[in-house]
């Protein structure tokens, strides 16, 4: 943990702490953030060392042969994962907040498919970016998919994918699952990017993939209420917390982790640097304040979805319903916090000039992966205050998530 603690914390005073699971790969992890970015794909050797890792259980319940881990340790070890190599997290986020939706949407009678991805330490993806657009057909027992769906992240380093299409007669989405190594199934390295650019957010096609007809279930807008309904079978009491929630929280903790490590390696090189004239840097009064403003951001930030994180796994713990009020809470916290951390990032680049965009450094790689966090739709600013901000007043909130 050393490398991203501020040491400003006491033992009793924070809700989060170390990695446990990732720990040992940690330095192979960030070995490779620097030609993961060049070659736009995480080191094979890395991702080999992942599915032999217990965290893709993470996520999952004891009923399915996971771990049962709290959501709050989950967000320890993406904070420590991002840090050191922010596409790799952000394929591992993509994975364990999926398989949480997964779960929670086909439910008891698809227990044993889920275990047998466990047992397999399957990897799962989620492409369901606006362009997607995948029509089905009905041939006996099975459906046919077809079509192309978008920013599928980690879906080359993937098994399975979650597929949203349309279906004849019915006026919401269906959702099933599909098998990424079937012949039929394409995925399309279109992730062309700045940001987490080895994050394999491409394109997956479909064409006439069949899946069983019994593993199909309506995809809903705001399914989570009907997820609160305790006659609703689920698999464990933790799917009923809304996985988009989980998926924001869980983004927090990875800007939390970024913007720490960069805050830590940014103040450790100021120290050492010689300005014009041979000033130090170190003793300029606009070096102290602009790092200061961006500890205290990031400080606000980990505290405030560490506690989020804390609060899910007393509810999760006791048994409780999750609420609409509880939905917004997490939604906000995880996007405060994300924005936060982004308020931290400028001024670390304004600390360090021009040598903050010299490309092939860390803080250069950093900075530009950051930039994917306040843009992801379910964490995206726009959306999340334009919710918070109808319900204050009083009005449903009309964003299907």
């Amino acid at each position: 943990m050393a490398v991203i603690d501020s040491g400003l914390y006491s033992d009793l005073g924070r809700n989060f702490g170390p990695a446990r699971y990732i720990t040992p790969l940690l330095d192979a992890i960030a070995a490779q953030a620097a030609s993961a970015d060049r070659s736009r794909s995480v080191d094979s050797d890395v991702i080999a060392s992942i599915k032999r890792n217990d965290i893709l259980k993470l996520s999952a319940s004891p009923e399915l042969g996971g771990l049962d881990e709290t959501m709050l340790q989950i967000g320890c070890e993406l904070r420590e994962i991002a840090a050191r190599c922010t596409s790799t997290g952000w394929c591992l986020w993509n994975h364990l907040c999926t398989f949480h939706h997964f779960a929670g949407l086909l439910g008891p009678v698809h227990t044993d498919f889920f275990k047998g991805i466990i047992e397999r330490r399957e990897w799962v993806c989620f492409p369901a970016g606006a362009s997607t657009q995948i029509t089905s057909e009905q041939r006996g027992d099975e459906t046919l998919l077809t079509g192309v769906a978008a920013f599928g992240s980690g879906a080359r380093y993937a098994e399975w994918a979650g597929v949203a299409f349309l279906a004849p007669g019915h006026a919401t989405p269906r959702f099933s699952m599909a098998d990424l190594r079937d012949p039929r199934v394409r995925i399309e390295a279109t992730w062309d990017a700045m940001s987490v650019r080895a994050s394999a957010t491409d394109h997956i096609h479909y064409s006439g993939y069949p899946v069983p007809t019994s593993r199909i279930t309506p995809w809903m807008p705001k399914y989570r209420v009907l997820h609160r309904d305790p006659a609703h079978p689920m698999i464990h009491h933790r799917y009923r917390e809304d996985w988009v929630a989980m998926s924001v929280l869980w983004l927090g903790t990875m800007a939390s982790g970024v913007a720490e490590i960069s805050f830590n390696e940014t103040a450790g090189g100021i120290r050492e640097r010689i300005a014009i004239f041979g000033t130090k840097m170190v003793e300029r009064p606009t070096i102290h304040v602009n790092l200061g403003r961006a500890r205290a951001l990031i400080n606000a930030a980990t505290d405030t979805v560490f506690a989020a994180l804390a609060e899910t796994d007393a509810r999760i713990a006791a048994g409780v319903m999750p609420s609409e009020g509880d939905y917004f809470r997490q939604t906000a916290a995880g996007m405060q916090c994300v924005l936060l951390c982004d308020e931290a990032m400028r001024l670390l680049l304004r600390v360090l000039g021009g040598n903050g965009l010299r490309e092939g450094t860390d803080f250069e790689r950093r900075y530009r992966d950051f930039q994917a966090m306040p843009l992801h739709i379910n964490g995206h600013v726009d959306r999340i205050t334009e919710q918070l901000g109808r319900i204050s007043l009083g009005l449903e909130s009309e964003n299907p998530f």
